[in-house]
């Protein structure tokens, strides 16, 4: 039976409530995020370039098979295959930009790799890198039911890359999508066009030095105010 409001007790009997922790840093919020017009909490932040290395062997699981199967299927292996890297138990082959059709076509059709399926390609921006621009490619085997990423990087004056469309078809909108966002040209792609943003748009937007604000936006003459300028829900 609930007590009656005389059993209660007064508000003196109550146990106190826990305050909230206090800010990380004198002007922050709980998460260390500077009050301000950065709303995303990323400001000042710096990420450290991992040193660009290859995993020694025995890599582990599968991914000294596939690595072995790639090798012997492809007598170009040594000359394109920039750095093998396992990191959180996934297998990364960086290779050179000159190469991602012909390992795609090797990836597919070799009896022992049989990654038939291209599930994505996207894009990264990496600004403190000579060749700062990389195309992400991710491969699934449905017999073998595995996965691999193959990856290859070039610069902004020489943002070129082979189409593996004629290898995968389901590359045509991802290519598309990574030209749109990070300005990757895939040569031999059978109609290069923007997909996400208008066809009269300048720029990349997810460039890492292209502007966060004070853009016009074509639709409604409107604009995105710059960061600064932003309301702070802080």
């Amino acid at each position: 039976m609930n007590p009656s409001p005389e059993d209660a007790g007064t508000p003196g009997d109550l146990t106190p409530v826990t305050p909230p922790p206090a800010p990380a840093h004198p002007g922050s919020d709980m998460f260390g995020a500077a009050f301000g017009g950065d709303t995303s909490g990323f400001g000042g932040l710096v990420k450290k370039e991992a040193a660009e290395l290859s995993t020694e062997r025995p890599y582990g699981g599968w991914f000294d098979e596939t690595v072995d199967a790639l090798e012997a299927a492809w007598p170009a292996f040594g000359d394109n295959v920039l750095r093998v890297v396992v990191d959180r138990g996934e297998l990364t082959l960086h290779v050179k930009p000159a190469a991602v059709r012909e390992i795609a076509q090797i990836l597919r059709d070799e009896p022992n790799l049989r990654f038939e399926l291209l599930s994505s390609v996207s894009g990264v921006d990496y600004p403190s890198q000579e060749a700062r621009l990389h195309a992400v490619y991710h491969y699934t085997s449905m017999t073998y039911r595995r996965r691999l990423r193959v990856e290859a990087a070039v610069t902004v004056e020489d943002p070129h890359l082979p189409s593996v469309c004629p290898v995968y078809p389901t590359a045509d909108f991802h290519e598309r999508e990574t030209w749109d966002m990070f300005g990757i040209v895939f040569d031999g792609h059978p109609g290069l066009t923007r997909i996400l943003m208008p066809d009269d748009w300048v720029g990349h937007p997810q460039r890492k030095d292209y502007p966060l604000g004070g853009i016009p936006v074509e639709y409604k003459g409107a604009s995105i105010p710059p960061p600064d300028e932003r309301r702070s829900y802080a």
